[in-house]
């Protein structure tokens, strides 16, 4: 039995966290790098802002960069979850599932789980932006599944101009 307990929330947390090392003018950059601005994004998505939450966020969020890019197996991520439990509730509406890390910060098992959503839910829509010089993914939601670019208007349009110029110049004539 496959069990999806994120949501579109915990969607946007993942592919805001894989995102949070962009390219910028060609240089990499980091957004959680400094710990003002981390403990900022974390406050921003509901973690507690500690060292020991920020740590494990790296990490899940350097093994999950690696997972989605096919250079690491989902193994890797094992770590990540092996003190987590999901508890069911009973309400009104039906069943709330409430995760539990024991130990773990939750931030690392939250980006793991809503990753292992999108596998279940949506296979190979996560992946990485098709422009090489691009670090970030995006969430393919079209209904082909033919989405290439984590921006049509930047990373699209660069690589639709660049083709555009290789088969402009190569036709050319040499000698004219």
């Amino acid at each position: 039995m496959k069990l999806v307990a994120v949501g579109a929330q915990d969607e946007q947390f993942l592919l805001e966290l894989l995102n949070s090392t962009p390219v910028v003018d060609g240089v990499p950059r980091d957004d959680l790098a400094q710990l003002n601005a981390a403990r900022r994004w974390m406050r921003a998505h509901g973690l507690a802002p500690t060292e020991a939450e920020l740590a494990a966020l790296l990490d899940a969020r350097a093994a999950l960069q690696a997972v989605v890019r096919g250079e690491k197996s989902a193994a890797v991520l094992r770590r990540f979850v092996t003190s987590a439990a999901l508890r069911p509730t009973a309400s009104r509406d039906g069943i709330d599932w409430h995760l539990t890390t024991e130990g773990t910060p939750v931030g690392a098992v939250r980006a793991v789980l809503a990753w292992d959503a999108l596998r279940v839910t949506s296979p190979g829509r996560l992946r990485p932006c098709a422009n090489i010089e691009c670090r970030l993914f995006l969430i393919d939601r079209s209904k082909p599944n033919t989405a290439r670019w984590c921006s049509m208007a930047i990373c699209g349009n660069r690589m639709k101009a660049r083709r555009h110029y290789r088969r402009a110049h190569s036709s050319e004539n040499p000698q004219g």
